[in-house]
């Protein structure tokens, strides 16, 4: 069952009080309708797991709330799971799975990182974006080209048709970090310059400029994987988050994979963008653990994987 929001098409982008709003209206007939399908009963149930951030204040109230709720009335244990670590624990719904320790890359709209997940429960954070995220780079750049929202799977498709042929700036950041607000700003003075000289230049050229985007942000974020392995001498690697279903970080870092050695674990399609079954395999660790949560839980919009 999945209870879309496109409403966020009209805009560019999410709209915080629309999705918590819709989270209202859908929480509900969401969870009576995955049951019916699954063709269990509530009692049934074993625990009640809830994503708890990072993520919306909102959008959190609602399904914090909804999940104590329903736990105090079934008297089931209450699981909190992390966003993040529920991307990279995608990687562990199918065959064949990370070994520990591995490197993980979690790329969405909100969140680029990389981490060293040292076992179900140990996992450091080793570099983060210090501004935007390579899915905001994908959704914003796709905007100032005309694309629809979200922007990352058009802009995908789109670079198949052409060749990265316009250089665009990798930002000079030291380390393991992250940051896309540079190349934004230079693809935004690039666009407007070219549209001075020619208005149709972005209709002309939308599909070299769409590779050419993809080409550098993929980049981008491989460099930082190739130096993370190279500082830390893991050579389990795998990609996880919405990002992770673009073609062109897949091909990436299988080849990549292949010419240094590591063994590479990319998600399905459906396991990449935000999911229940990444959230149910965080849980279903979790519950063997006996990590359950307190009644008391608050929601945390800027919850930290490590």
């Amino acid at each position: 069952m999945i209870a879309d929001q496109k409403v966020h098409a009209l805009y560019g982008g999410v709209v915080p009080e629309l999705a918590s709003r819709n989270h209202q209206v859908n929480i509900i007939p969401a969870v009576d309708t995955a049951l019916k399908n699954a063709g269990v009963g509530k009692e049934e149930l074993d625990a009640i797991a809830v994503v708890n951030g990072p993520g919306l204040l909102g959008s959190l109230i609602v399904g914090v709330t909804f999940a104590k709720t329903l736990a105090a009335a079934l008297g089931l244990p209450l699981i909190e799971i992390n966003h993040h670590r529920a991307h990279i624990m995608a990687l562990f719904i199918d065959d064949p799975v990370p070994a520990f320790p591995f490197l993980a890359l979690t790329v969405s709209g909100g969140h680029t990182q990389i981490s060293i997940m040292k076992n179900f429960r140990d996992i450091e954070v080793i570099g983060r974006t210090l501004d935007d995220a390579a899915g905001e780079a994908f959704d914003k750049t796709g905007k100032l080209f005309g694309l629809d929202y979200p922007a990352g799977p058009v802009i995908d498709r789109l670079s198949k048709l052409g060749k990265p042929v316009f250089e665009f700036p990798e930002p000079k950041i030291e380390g393991l970090d992250f940051s896309f607000s540079g190349l934004k700003t230079s693809i935004l003075y690039f666009v407007e310059k070219k549209l001075r000289e020619d208005p149709d230049f972005v209709k002309n050229n939308i599909n070299d400029l769409c590779a050419s985007v993809q080409d550098r942000i993929v980049s981008i974020l491989m460099n930082k994987v190739i130096k993370a392995a190279q500082q830390t001498g893991i050579k389990e690697i795998g990609i996880a988050g919405g990002v992770s279903a673009n073609s062109g970080l897949r091909t990436a870092l299988t080849q990549k994979g292949r010419e240094a050695g590591w063994k590479t674990y990319v998600p399905r399609f459906e396991y990449c963008t935000d999911n229940a079954a990444m959230v149910a395999i965080t849980a279903y660790y979790k519950f063997l653990g006996k990590d359950f949560a307190d009644f008391s839980l608050n929601p945390k919009p800027r919850y930290s994987v490590d």
